[in-house]
């Protein structure tokens, strides 16, 4: 591929993506969405962050391991205790990040 194919393809992609997004912004303000579809809407990035997380602190090395030999699962039980201990966001980054190096490298 030569340098004009990239260049049509990456402002392809713009087109595509701002012109999605454009439109659902542009129409933002006109639509009315009922209220629990606004308070579920709230727990997306929960449920989007779960998503992400969940396998890679279950299955580290591409298989199943719940054992105290996984430091990815020490660290988010000991950030999810403190989050649900203390509800202080640094608090639980830094205590779940501690323990996962302390439980990988000691």
């Amino acid at each position: 591929m030569t340098l004009p194919d990239y260049v049509l393809i990456i402002a392809g992609m713009f087109i595509v993506t701002f012109g999605v997004r454009f439109v659902l912004f542009a129409r933002a303000d006109k639509v009315v969405m009922p209220a629990f579809v606004e308070k579920a809407l709230k727990f997306v990035p929960v449920a989007v962050l779960t998503a992400i997380i969940t396998p890679m602190v279950l299955m580290p090395n591409k298989h199943l391991d719940i054992s105290l030999d996984n430091p990815w699962l020490l660290g988010a039980i000991a950030a999810f205790t403190v989050g649900v201990w203390r509800q202080h966001q640094l608090l639980t980054i830094v205590v779940g990040v501690l323990v996962f190096f302390v439980a990988k490298y000691w």
